[in-house]
């Protein structure tokens, strides 16, 4: 059974986390992450959750809580943005690291300078590499099903380590839209209960964490994380099987939409994705082939279900709401993973990178479209003109 409710993006995740009841969660608010807090806040104050609430004093602090409770055998969550993951950001590594099944709720915000509260990927993409896995989410349902679905894919025992959940700042966190809401036993049942697999508090089995870890082991540690990583994919899919069935649902490493037949497509991640399907439609009644990709895991990066999805395309085009400054023409992260997924897997298709949406800024339909445009002239002449294009910056 469920029921439909108008909830913001941060609310849905606070329903979310408030079915999920954790043991602890240690956070500090941040715009606009904000209202996540207060309303989870509001839910311990009520006594509808068992949760240990932490009140720190900082990011820095909230993380390094997390760690303690998390290594300590408590199911442990946790939100933030923008600054406040980049104060978080030597605990944020110590995390994966320690192999700490932490869920953290990030809504995406730039990052100063000069100071900015609104949307763009820099946050997230600066934690790319630290060992969490990464979920985005298109809209409030989506954020609501993956803050679920996180718990179980982090807590299995051969991945054990932390994911973080990633939605749209203001976009989609402030924006009221219809959520579809799961029993509460429904959702008790489908995360089940957690048994930590090296609690620190089992007095029976003492064990050491976080001790120096010289050359001697270090390497080998850092290995076993690759596994675990590695192993995520298959547990992502399994958890995914599992919530559609019991939710009808239908998630996967990526959602495609019109692509079978499309001869040119666009790949973006979280809100955008909803308004270039609207393009999609408008340019389908007009007998364009056009698709899109949206992908829903970034880490781990699936470059093979990629490349096999997009493979048969005469052009791609990806839309990145971040710059890696300095990498091959400043192009965004997402443009270079999947550039290099295609080049490692011997797929030649002419694909050109869009940075857009910095700080906030709005993208059109028009704008979507003049992308798809870009891409029918590259599928005639097999030529990329220009590999990234900064879409609606004043020049």
């Amino acid at each position: 059974m469920s029921r439909f409710e108008a909830l913001t993006g941060d609310n849905a995740v606070a329903m979310a986390m408030r079915q999920v009841n954790p043991d602890v969660v240690a956070a500090y608010p941040i715009t606009p992450q904000t209202e996540t807090v207060e309303f989870f806040a509001e839910y311990v104050a009520d006594g509808l959750v068992n949760t240990e609430f932490i009140c720190v004093e900082s990011e820095h602090s909230a993380m390094s809580a997390c760690v303690g409770a998390s290594a300590a055998g408590a199911r442990v969550m946790t939100a933030t943005s923008s600054q406040g993951l980049a104060l978080m950001w030597e605990i944020v590594y110590i995390a994966a690291s320690n192999r700490c099944p932490i869920v953290m709720s990030l809504v995406n915000r730039a990052l100063s300078a000069p100071i900015n509260i609104h949307c763009d990927h820099s946050d997230i993409m600066g934690m790319r590499d630290s060992g969490w896995i990464v979920l985005f989410s298109e809209n409030a349902q989506e954020a609501y099903d993956n803050i679920i679905q996180a718990v179980r894919i982090g807590e299995h025992p051969d991945v054990l380590l932390p994911v973080v959940v990633c939605q749209d700042g203001f976009v989609t966190s402030h924006g009221m839209e219809r959520v579809e809401v799961f029993d509460d036993e429904a959702v008790k049942e489908f995360v089940g209960t957690y048994k930590p697999r090296y609690p620190l508090l089992d007095i029976e089995h003492p064990k050491t964490l976080g001790a120096l870890d010289f050359y001697d082991y270090y390497y080998e540690h850092k290995r076993q994380q690759v596994q675990a990583m590695e192993n995520a994919t298959g547990v992502i899919l399994a958890v995914a099987e599992e919530f559609n069935r019991k939710f009808n649902r239908n998630y996967g490493l990526f959602e495609t939409y019109c692509l079978d037949d499309a001869e040119v497509a666009i790949v973006v991640a979280n809100s955008t994705a909803g308004t270039a399907k609207v393009v999609v439609d408008r340019l389908r009644g007009e007998g364009l082939k056009v698709g899109l990709l949206k992908p829903r895991v970034f880490r781990p990066f699936p470059a093979r279900e990629l490349v096999e999805a997009l493979k048969h395309l005469k052009a791609i085009a990806v839309m990145d709401r971040s710059i890696s400054f300095g990498a091959m023409n400043n192009a965004g992260p997402l443009f270079l993973e999947l550039v290099a997924a295609l080049a490692l897997h011997g797929v030649r298709v002419p694909i050109a990178d869009y940075v857009f949406g910095l700080g906030g800024r709005d993208i059109l339909p028009r704008e979507i479209e003049s992308v798809y445009r870009d891409l029918l002239r590259v599928a005639e002449s097999g030529r990329v003109e220009r590999l990234v294009t900064y879409l609606s910056v004043r020049e």
